[in-house]
């Protein structure tokens, strides 16, 4: 059951002459419910949407490759690349045509007979929004933009001796430059910047031109607060408005690596290989806080309603410069065992030290303290090591005709990488965690047309006890002691305080002063109460409920709610058991072979969050594949036809959470639905 939206009051009729007094103009009817009567469609395939999706991806790359023999038995190579990718996409983000919301602005002059201005707010019902157009419903859209390059340069000296000692040495560069940039529209958004934020306090202008609205230039008055509209369209968008929530991330990375390894067969059938690496990583991240409904005067002055530093664009602040510095390398042992049972075995065992970088999370919204403030979260997260244990051996039997591999593992992982959305960010989180397993490999040509192989996987993972994150999802770890509020809608991420407190204050007070105390139940605002001690809050005030409360020292994580425990959980999208199965047969005539191949794919249960709760599950599910190819090897033509997903299911194969400002809604991927394929491919 959903509830209509309040009227959101765009202005009041005061005093103009023909017009009548306290005429009031809205921008929602809260007597229209957008959902009511919408049904979707069961199927995660089919939404409603009045939206047209686009989708743009271009690639570039440029490579050169060079080979110089510097000596007997040493070659030295360099390889250079360049590549350059571009990406656009918009869709519908809300998935659905709701029922129309917007209020008739032209009623309270109709009353009167006046004449209707065309400029004006949503005359009929309808509102013209700058990048979605005109329309009487709520309507939504995001859009995702990346424009990525990426420069390499590696030098590399390899040796080719016929002795028992190799060597292959080098150096690496890499600088790589990405700007993502993440939009999302609303009309509701920019006809509160246009009508709320930024009208004319002159109501007199109605008379003649209607609902007069100011942009934030030159024209409007200093003292003015201004939330500035962007009027480009999303094909051209110039990207400074108000209007849109907009995050725009950009990073630089340079690399630059020494490594080296060496090769010694101790005997004919056993081999070593120990290598080293250097790496020297350095990032430097521009944070770019996002700007949505917020402005500020002309003059300067933060805005007091909004809470906004400026009225237009999205100021970059001070770059924040990482390095790490790491020595990894591996150390690998193949032996070949004399076996009377294969014809070729090899057994190996290996050890390996693996590195991936941190780096900062992404800013949240620039705003003043005075007005709002964020629970406290982490600005960076820690660079992952990984310590890697291999066992495997892989065999060949009856002449070549059977196949069978098998290996078991171990990793070791020191702040492992998590991400989750939590205020509107993408927030990165380090925990320790293990993982073991094992797969097996099996191939067989039963004939010589006919063969048959599979794999199969078994995973364990780990988070280390004594792990702890905050679960948005279930913030008070059931203690019935404490509740969730969401008393301010600006505020992102909804908190908890304790019950008796928000018993006392709904006993205690009038409805529109128990909102204020909520919000200083959860802290948030300077005005109301202060996650920091460097601003005031209203402790002061709770003598009139004979308590004392203060979110910043008496709640948990600041209000932000309880520690989940971890220990013994799994990592996300880690299925217990895999397995693939796949056969092939082939046809030979006339110089063609013609080879029929259906593959099947099923995994076990997992989770999608590192919380493990009964939400969090993605349930088993299967894939079926199936190609026919028709070649010909003298001429080097190859046909092929194929189907995926044959049969048509629509399984969940991974999930996120959006932050509580959306509902802490769930964004589920699936298979792409059943597609048949077609390609010709002729080599010379």
């Amino acid at each position: 059951m959903s509830t209509p939206p309040s009227q959101i009051i765009i202005g009041t009729l005061q005093s103009v002459p023909g017009f009548g007094a306290n005429s009031t103009l809205t921008a929602v009817d809260g007597t229209k419910d957008p959902y009511q009567g919408v049904v979707q469609s069961n199927s995660l395939r089919e939404i409603a949407t009045s939206y047209d999706p686009k989708f743009r991806a271009s690639n570039d790359v440029v490579q050169l490759n060079l080979e110089y023999e510097l000596s007997e038995g040493v070659t030295l190579y360099s390889q250079t690349a360049y590549s350059k990718d571009d990406y656009f996409s918009t869709q519908d983000y809300s998935r659905f045509v709701s029922n129309p919301i917007f209020a008739d602005s032209t009623v309270p002059l109709r009353r009167v007979n006046k004449p209707l201005p065309t400029n004006y707010t949503s005359p009929g019902g309808y509102y013209n929004d700058p990048q979605l157009d005109r329309s009487n419903r709520l309507l939504s859209a995001d859009l995702s933009q990346s424009d990525n390059s990426q420069f390499t340069q590696e030098f590399r000296a390899s040796s080719n001796f016929d002795g028992v000692f190799n060597f292959n040495i080098g150096a690496n560069y890499l600088d790589f430059k990405t700007e993502d940039n993440y939009y999302v529209f609303n009309n509701l958004f920019s006809y509160i910047a246009e009508y709320f934020y930024n009208r004319d306090n002159n109501l007199a202008v109605l008379s003649t031109v209607g609902f007069a609205t100011l942009q934030c230039d030159a024209s409007s008055p200093a003292n003015k607060e201004c939330v500035y509209v962007d009027y480009s369209p999303i094909s051209n968008l110039a990207g400074d408005g108000h209007n849109y929530f907009r995050s725009r991330n950009l990073v630089n990375t340079r690399s630059y690596g020494v490594f080296g390894e060496a090769y010694w067969e101790v005997a004919p059938s056993l081999r070593l290989t120990a290598g080293l690496r250097y790496t020297d990583d350095t990032k430097e991240t521009t944070p770019i806080p996002s700007q949505l409904l917020l402005g500020a005067s002309m003059s300067g002055v933060p805005g007091l309603m909004s809470g906004g530093y400026v009225n237009r664009g999205y100021p970059e602040g001070k770059k924040v410069k990482q390095s790490w510095r790491a020595v990894t390398g591996r150390f690998v042992a193949d032996w070949k065992p004399d076996l009377a049972l294969t014809d070729d075995t090899l057994v190996y065992a290996s050890y390996s030290r693996g590195y991936k970088g941190g780096g900062m999370n992404p800013p949240r919204v620039d705003i003043n303290p005075l007005v709002i403030q964020y629970l406290p979260l982490a600005d960076s997260f820690e660079p992952e090591y990984l310590n890697a244990f291999e066992l495997g051996t892989k065999n060949t039997l009856y002449d070549g005709r059977v196949r069978f591999n098998a290996t078991a593992f171990y990793y070791d992982y020191q702040d492992y990488q998590v991400s989750q959305i939590v205020d509107r960010i993408s927030l990165n989180e380090n925990f320790d965690a293990t993982i073991w397993g094992a797969e097996f490999e099996f191939s067989a040509n039963i004939t010589r047309a006919w063969r048959i192989d599979a794999n199969i996987g078994y995973l364990k993972t780990k988070i280390a006890d004594g792990e702890k994150s905050i679960d948005v999802m279930d913030r008070t770890q059931g203690n019935k002691d404490w509740m969730i509020l969401r008393p301010w809608l600006q505020v992102p991420s909804n908190c908890i305080a304790p019950v008796k407190h928000v018993e006392t204050v709904i006993a205690q007070s009038l409805p529109e002063q128990a909102m204020l105390y909520f919000q200083a139940l959860c802290g948030g605002s300077a005005r109301y109460g202060s996650f920091s001690e460097n601003y005031p809050s209203m402790l002061e005030n709770w003598k009139k409920f004979n308590f004392q409360y203060d979110p910043f020292k008496d709640a948990p994580n600041f209000g932000r709610g309880f520690d989940a425990d971890l220990g013994g959980n799994e990592l996300p999208n880690s299925p217990r058991w895999t397995a693939n199965i796949g056969t092939q047969y082939t046809i030979s005539a006339g110089g063609w072979d013609t080879t029929l191949r259906a593959d099947y794919y099923w995994q076990d249960n997992s989770y999608f969050r590192i919380y493990n709760t009964n939400h969090d599950v993605i349930r088993s599910w299967d894939n079926v594949n199936m190609s026919i190819t028709v070649e010909n090897i003298e001429e080097n033509i190859s046909i092929q036809a194929y189907v995926k997903n044959a049969l048509d299911d629509a399984p969940i194969t991974d999930a996120f959470i959006n932050s509580d400002g959306t509902g802490l809604t769930t964004n589920v991927f699936t298979l792409d639905p059943k597609f048949y394929g077609f390609s010709v491919t002729k080599k010379f």
